[in-house]
């Protein structure tokens, strides 16, 4: 089959391999179930035909295989690691791509390629994680995004991937400038010596269970960073007011836009707007976090002479401000009133 395409090294090559990559597209898009040997085919001819084809052709074909549901790993790779303006598409919405694909182009591409993937509609903890991992490790490698070469005149596609790219930035922009204003409540290590604080795979967790609203996987993760009782963090939960959330949040040194953002999934009702921002928004703002750690450690102390570790029960009657705390079933019910 390979050998018909020698005809395509005359004068009018180019042209005729865009047309030969988008009938192989469609070829492949016909396929409900590849096998092993037809996705080994595919992979053989897309790649040089991508390469040999004009920058409208590769544009195409990057959208049309987005919504492909199967993919050889090779191939979502390559298409992966191609300049931000034809690889966003393919980046933020094909479901064909594997964590460990998404992993490998996060930490060998910049930072517009990173910024893609976090804006998927899901990801899985391995991710969130491999992410997490890189900006600590080394945030200069995202930092930057390599110069690309000059591009033929603009056309609709190449228009469309430069609105997106445009898009992202403005929001990851905006992000920033909206973290600058809640900088009194955001995030800063080198204020917070001496004092009980998140790691950043500790609030990957809290924000990527809030997300699903998985209040029990919620729950542990937030005992375990405050180095209590689950029953603790259960409690501190089922103030639906989010009131007591919020406060431990904000010790733990939460960023304020992520804290906003789990106040709002698990107590749906602080998302209502009040005064051009959300209720969740005035419930942090309202708070001053010198308070926030002392009450959160007032909290902490008491869980501490009232729970055995061994036993999983208190060692003495609880006090009066916690002692009627409800089952831990009833911890399913925050966030899906």
């Amino acid at each position: 089959m390979r050998d018909r395409f020698r005809d395509l090294e005359g004068p009018l090559a180019i042209r005729k391999k865009d047309v030969v990559l988008m009938a192989t597209i469609s070829s492949f898009e016909g396929l409900a179930h590849p096998t092993r040997s037809e996705l080994r085919q595919f992979a053989e001819l897309f790649m040089p035909l991508f390469q040999a084809s004009s920058d409208e052709a590769r544009r195409q074909a990057v959208a049309a295989l987005s919504q492909c549901e199967n993919m050889p790993p090779a191939v979502a790779l390559f298409i992966g690691s191609q300049p931000i303006a034809i690889a966003a598409p393919f980046l933020t919405a094909s479901q064909a791509i594997d964590d460990d694909t998404l992993i490998i182009i996060a930490r060998s591409q910049g930072a517009a390629h990173a910024r893609a993937i976090v804006s998927r509609d899901s990801l899985s903890p391995k991710v969130i994680d491999a992410l997490v991992a890189l900006r600590q490790s080394a945030p200069a490698a995202i930092s930057e995004e390599p110069a690309e070469p000059l591009t033929p005149p603009p056309t609709a596609a190449s228009m469309e991937a430069a609105e997106f790219a445009e898009r992202i930035a403005s929001e990851e922009a905006m992000r920033e400038r909206i973290k600058g204003l809640a900088g009194h409540l955001g995030r800063n290590d080198g204020d917070r010596l001496g004092l009980r604080t998140l790691s950043g795979i500790q609030e990957a967790l809290l924000v990527r269970f809030a997300r699903a609203r998985e209040a029990g996987p919620f729950a542990t993760a937030l005992a375990d960073a405050l180095s209590t009782s689950r029953w603790l963090a259960e409690r501190i939960m089922l103030d639906i007011s989010g009131q007591q959330l919020a406060t431990t949040l904000t010790s733990l040194g939460m960023g304020f836009l992520d804290t906003v953002f789990v106040l709002e999934k698990l107590y749906p009702h602080l998302a209502e707007p009040q005064h051009n921002v959300t209720r969740a928004w005035m419930v942090l703002d309202a708070l001053d976090p010198e308070e926030c750690h002392q009450r959160v450690e007032a909290w902490r102390r008491a869980d501490s002479y009232t729970y055995k570790p061994q036993d999983q029960a208190p060692a003495e009657q609880p006090a009066a401000s916690v002692r009627q705390m409800p089952p831990a079933r009833d911890i399913r019910m925050v966030g899906r009133r």
